[in-house]
């Protein structure tokens, strides 16, 4: 990190941190969002459910290669101009996806929506530990990273609501509504920092160079690959296996987006304490908690509560993933820590696949959690074995502080 922290009071702070995740409650809304409304989208499209999900996969593809591509380039300029560009972006692509009528034109524009999420979260986690003191880097890293949480529980069920009441085109003006707004806040709130002098796309590009980068992107991957491999299937699960009904599916998708922020406030606060640390212990707390999942969501009410826990437990390592990203590439924190995202949406890809795949093989829906458990525990061994690697060679001093 760089040496020059311009400390704000708490207010400035507070307020800094609410513009920067403002941005995440608007990318959180819009990346999920749009699958409640998949069917009334296909209707107005008339095109089938498949190429529908092809609109969905054009974000998150958007996201894998805007995230190294976009931080890389604006290396050097200052993080709040950044900022500013990306969510101006974002808003362009969620308006021209409101206006989209041809099913090339939504693909293209939900492409161009996902291109700056991951660059816009690698750099707003990058101011907000720049403008926090050391010891509370996480909990502000955290708190950024709630917006996309709190998405969860009010953007996505309102935007899905408002979707199917007044069309679900709505959804994306909604959604550029809060583009817009996040901009205006950014730039009243979120201090102007100068740029490194040795800040140049060959440095960023750099951190890509490193093998301790690639081991947390790993873990990421893995780990929480497990936890998206029960939430792609939590309503089959919840109806089929714990016997809910349909009507309280958005009881349980609540409950998971609580246990998200509560998992987001802890996971800042145990990060700060030790950021390895609390990677190994939620990685084998997810590995237990899926493993019990399978035997809990036999009956409703341990069902209900174990959405809420794995929820939670999940949500506590995304803090510790950004902060270690950017311990372990000091020298190009943008780059490291957006990649983080694209991480998430690779683990998102690969536990929707596990999971389905067991399903498919007939091993019921409670098989998916068996395999999140496995990779959660894969994930466990990728980071003692960074950590270890730290032990032997520390990539750098501020990686050794972290650990």
């Amino acid at each position: 990190m760089t040496s020059t922290r311009p400390q704000l009071i708490t207010r400035q702070l507070r307020y800094a941190i609410i513009a920067l995740a403002m941005g995440g409650f608007g990318i959180g809304t819009t990346e999920f969002a749009i699958m409640g409304l998949l069917q009334d989208m296909v209707t107005e499209l008339n095109i089938d459910v498949p190429a529908g999900g092809h609109v969905i996969s054009a974000y998150a593809i958007g996201v894998v290669i805007g995230a190294p591509l976009l931080a890389a380039l604006s290396a050097r300029l200052p993080h709040k101009q950044v900022a500013v560009g990306l969510m101006v972006l974002f808003t362009l692509g969620n308006l021209s996806s409101y206006i989209a009528t041809e099913y090339g034109f939504l693909l293209l524009s939900r492409f161009i929506s996902g291109l700056p999420h991951g660059a816009f979260f690698g750099v707003a986690a990058v101011i907000a530990a720049s403008l926090s003191a050391p010891t509370r880097r996480a909990q502000a890293v955290s708190m950024v990273m709630m917006g996309l949480s709190i998405a969860n529980v009010v953007g996505v069920p309102f935007a899905t609501w408002l979707g199917q009441e007044f069309g679900w085109r709505t959804m994306f003006l909604l959604v550029g509504a809060i583009g817009i707004v996040t901009v205006l806040m950014i730039l009243r709130y979120v201090p102007h920092q100068q740029v490194r002098q040795d800040a140049s796309i060959r440095r960023e590009l750099g951190a890509l160079k490193r093998p301790q980068v690639w081991m947390t992107l790993l873990i990421g991957t893995v780990g929480f690959g497990g936890f998206f491999a029960v939430y792609t299937y939590i309503s089959p699960t919840m109806t089929e296996v714990a016997g809910l009904s349909e009507s309280l599916l958005p009881v349980v998708v609540a409950l998971y987006g609580l246990g998200m922020v509560a998992g987001n406030i802890v996971g800042g606060r145990l990060a700060d304490i030790s950021v390895m640390g609390t990677i190994y212990w939620v990685m084998g707390a997810v590995a237990l908690s899926l493993l019990v999942f399978t035997v809990a969501v036999q009956w409703a009410p341990t069902a209900l509560l174990f959405v809420f826990l794995v929820g939670s437990i999940g949500s506590m390592l995304i803090p510790s993933l950004q902060i270690r990203l950017m311990d372990v590439s000091p020298d190009a924190p943008s780059l490291a820590s957006s990649m983080n995202h694209a991480a998430l949406n690779t683990a998102n890809a690969l536990g929707a696949f596990l999971g389905g795949a067991v399903i498919a093989f007939g091993w019921g829906y409670t098989a998916p959690a068996l395999v999140g458990s496995v990779l959660a525990v894969f994930g466990l061994g990728v980071a003692l074995l960074s950590g270890r690697m730290d032990r032997v060679k520390p990539s750098s001093p501020s990686e050794t502080v972290a650990a």
